[in-house]
């Protein structure tokens, strides 16, 4: 399993050992309003924690929990999945933060190090990410990483605004 690692950042893959940090992030209602519009039980975020796990295995790639470097707390969750979790769909990705951790450039940080993972070490030929049309934090992580809106689609249950960017594209970012 791939830990990744940024400035400020590891990211880990979701294990037991993460499951305080990322059950306190997912219990937040302001962290899930966008996502699922409800805190998450205890039980669901163990559950995750097994659903990831398999995927890991299965596949190589799922969610990784950000642990801070500086403190070693959990403070955001991201992933590699495909959209819809169904594998005849591009590459996805995702993240969330800690509230306390919104703003301060982490989830960008994040996103640079799970895209190269994508584009270079699985070699997507595409990778697409999905929010909430309201949610202009995570739409403007997704600008910043170089992807261009799509429009809006049904996903995850809800209508979501979809962005996207090719390998060709990622690579000109990386170069320039």
């Amino acid at each position: 399993m791939t830990v990744l690692h940024t400035a400020r950042l590891r990211l880990e893959p979701c294990c037991p050992a993460h499951l305080s940090g990322l059950h306190e992030m997912n219990r937040d209602p302001a962290v899930m309003h966008y996502i699922t519009g409800r805190a998450e039980t205890l039980e669901e975020t163990q559950a995750m924690i097994e659903r990831v796990q398999a995927r890991w295995a299965e596949l190589g790639y799922s969610w990784w929990s950000f642990i801070d470097a500086a403190s070693g707390q959990v403070v955001g969750a991201g992933c590699i999945q495909h959209l819809g979790r169904d594998r005849a769909q591009p590459l996805e990705i995702g993240w969330r933060l800690r509230q306390d951790r919104w703003g301060q450039g982490l989830a960008s940080e994040a996103a640079q190090v799970m895209a190269t993972f994508a584009f270079e070490t699985l070699q997507a030929p595409l990778l697409c990410a999905v929010c909430h049309p309201d949610n202009q934090a995570s739409a403007h992580v997704m600008k910043k990483l170089g992807m261009v809106y799509r429009g809006q689609e049904r996903w995850y249950e809800m209508d979501t605004a979809v962005y996207e960017m090719d390998r060709a594209a990622w690579r000109a970012r990386a170069a320039a």
